[in-house]
């Protein structure tokens, strides 16, 4: 019976991971940029003596569904999604370098600019720091343009360049901050092909509906370990009634 009680034991607490990993999805709906996480669950058969009977669940790694949000227009001016596989470059507050889909950017008032979780955004020479200005633009090929204060708008200069990078797709990880990374530690490689949208917002790539259907299969699978758990205490009860009568 403890070999039935262990097998309801491993499904039973991978499907809980599972179920937490969809609840942060669901949580993270409306969050822009948001790329959803998922849990592999696969059975796996028991090593050593005997026959090749019995296999736990067991959860690999958590995946990063990649796939892009909706594009949501804004006309803000500081709103800005990346269009196709890049990603922004922001620095962490350790200092090193993490990347991410969010483009709703900030400006603090000493000038820097931030995204909307509060990191710092790179460019070409470290963290954007934003001159006084009477307007602000950002282009398509992420360079950012001011008006200095007190200029007309022919005076408009160039004053540094989004860092739009790519990553490798296999290597990519979720840290708890939000932010992704890649597992060897590269950075990303600065790819001048990519382009942003301007006045718009990326969104979460969260389906919803999906995910609620996923936490009531998942709930219900959790159900069904729980039973086998109990049912092995309720054989393991019997069997030892029989041999006290006995």
């Amino acid at each position: 019976m403890d070999k039935l009680l262990y097998l309801g034991m491993t499904g039973a607490k991978q499907t809980s991971l599972a179920q937490a990993t969809n609840a942060n999805n669901l949580a993270n709906v409306s969050t822009t940029g948001f790329r959803a996480d998922f849990n592999s669950l696969f059975a796996e058969q028991i090593a050593g003596a005997g026959l090749p009977s019995r296999s736990n669940s067991v959860a690999y790694e958590k995946g990063i569904d990649t796939n892009p949000g909706s594009l949501q227009h804004t006309g803000r001016t500081l709103d800005v999604a990346v269009s196709g596989d890049g990603w922004f470059a922001v620095q962490t507050p350790d200092g090193r370098e993490a990347y991410t889909r969010r483009g709703d950017l900030q400006l603090t008032s000493d000038g820097q600019l931030l995204t909307g979780q509060g990191h710092n955004l790179l460019g070409d020479g470290g963290p954007i720091a934003i001159p006084e200005h009477s307007s602000i633009s950002i282009g398509g090929d992420g360079s950012i343009s001011i008006v200095p204060l007190g200029q007309g708008p022919d005076t408009q200069i160039v004053i540094d360049r989004i860092r739009l990078v790519s990553l490798d797709a296999s290597q990519l990880e979720k840290g708890e901050d939000g932010l992704i990374r890649q597992r060897d530690g590269a950075e990303g490689v600065n790819d001048a092909g990519l382009k942003l949208v301007s006045g718009a917002l990326e969104s979460s790539n969260v389906n919803a509906v999906d995910s609620m259907v996923r936490m009531i299969q998942l709930a219900r699978r959790y159900e069904m370990d729980v039973k086998m758990m109990s049912t092995a205490g309720e054989m393991a009860d019997a069997g030892a009634s029989l041999m006290r009568m006995s």
